[in-house]
């Protein structure tokens, strides 16, 4: 055996163990490798020191006969990960019967710690059982999901401090994107809308403005709640609104901003007008619209509007009337200059943030609550938007043009 002292919470190996591993060794993997003798002799002189720790909790020594009758006893052993120098390794920790042993070589686990282990994994997508796993491999700890709920639940606070925020008073550009998932509701599992709204703030930083859960109401009417909800949180004014065709939008934003003028998003509208064109067609009447939408001005896309009515309107005339129905808010970016049209002709700056939105929910087939959803969105906004650290692409030069396209409107 090794050297113990009276504490029974040292043990050293002898010498004759360490000349027996070194025997063993014949290249600096067997000395350093995680199956080597350095992790070997690490992982027997943590397990003597628990041992140790057991008997002096126990007050007896292991096989002793004083044990008996003593209303407690060691009860078989549970495999932790502990990280040493040479990794991570596993090493076999006594238990006792009545569950009141507790490792001090270890150190106690702080219920924070796995509060905010239980959080991470959380706001990265994991499963309930997903979450357990771990935190039973890393801790040795069995957590159920109602105290991963419990525990979760500790973040509401925070999300309705971040939802009611103040926000600021102007926004050069916003945009509006909804997606959509699945929650239980009066016993029934239905599909609800999240609407978000993403900002783009005078330094040219990107800002989620909020995460609305629809309530059951549609277009207009839940709009108007959201656009209201911002009013109230301090904006004042919107120059430009980028939707991808949203209903009920245009008439909820100008009912609060009459001045904001609306971009709808013209890829959306390319994919949607190439529903109701053939595979066979796609080729020249892709080649036709481009004119439209990369003309220099509006005029000039409206003459090449003409024009692809004139030649496809008898055969997609669904498809060209979307394009004249919207027009008015499909052709607004030909106001301003280059940098800012890439900016607001297309809504990909939301799409972006919410494709990343959905890395975390997909793992979640259903929610219980809207409470839930919020709470995982919140979590999941966090880790998004902590590297959102600098402005816009060429932001200086938007600046100014919005400064001269919006003056009296635009603080200087």
């Amino acid at each position: 055996m090794g050297t113990q002292y009276s504490d029974r919470k040292v043990y050293l190996p002898s010498v004759e163990e360490i000349r027996t591993e070194l025997q063993k060794a014949e290249n600096l993997d067997d000395f350093f490798g995680r199956e080597g003798i350095i992790a070997h002799l690490f992982a027997r002189t943590v397990e003597e020191m628990l041992e140790g720790e057991m008997s002096a909790h126990l007050g007896y020594e292991k096989y002793e006969a004083k044990g008996r009758d003593r209303g407690n006893s060691r009860n078989g052993k549970r495999p932790v990960q502990l990280s040493s120098s040479v990794g991570m390794q596993e090493i076999q920790v006594p238990r006792d019967r009545q569950g009141e042993y507790k490792p001090q070589l270890l150190g106690e686990k702080r219920t924070n710690e796995l509060e905010e282990k239980i959080t991470v994994l959380y706001s990265k997508g994991a499963t309930t059982r997903d979450i357990a796993a771990t935190i039973g491999e890393i801790y040795g700890v069995e957590v159920t999901a109602a105290t991963i709920s419990a525990v979760t639940d500790k973040v509401w606070p925070l999300v309705e401090e971040w939802q009611s925020r103040p926000l600021q008073s102007i926004y050069p550009v916003i945009y509006l994107d909804a997606l959509h998932i699945k929650i239980r509701q009066d016993g029934k599992i239905v599909n609800v809308a999240v609407y978000i709204v993403l900002a783009v703030d005078l330094e040219g930083h990107k800002e989620v403005l909020g995460h609305w859960v629809s309530d059951g109401a549609e277009g207009a009417h839940f709009w108007l709640n959201v656009v209201t909800d911002l009013q109230m949180r301090g904006v004042e004014d919107i120059f430009i609104a980028c939707v991808d065709g949203l209903n009920g939008f245009s008439e909820a934003i100008t009912a609060i901003f009459p001045k904001t003028v609306v971009q709808r998003c013209v890829i959306h509208q390319i994919r949607h007008s190439l529903k109701y064109v053939t595979w066979q067609d796609r080729k020249a009447f892709m080649k036709d619209l481009r004119l439209v939408y990369r003309a220099a001005t509006r005029e000039d896309g409206e003459t090449h509007l003409l024009q692809l009515a004139e030649k496809w309107g008898a055969k997609y005339p669904a498809a060209i009337r979307s394009w004249e129905n919207n027009w008015h808010e499909l052709s607004t970016f030909f106001d301003y200059p280059a940098e800012l049209r890439r900016l607001i002709y297309t809504t990909n700056l939301i799409e972006g943030y919410n494709r990343q939105v959905r890395k975390v929910t997909k793992n979640k087939s259903l929610f219980p609550t809207p409470k839930s959803v919020r709470k995982l969105l919140y979590l999941a906004n966090g880790n998004i938007t902590k590297k959102w650290t600098v402005p816009m692409p060429n932001w200086a030069k938007i600046r100014n043009q919005l400064a001269i396209r919006f003056e009296g409107r635009f603080p200087l």
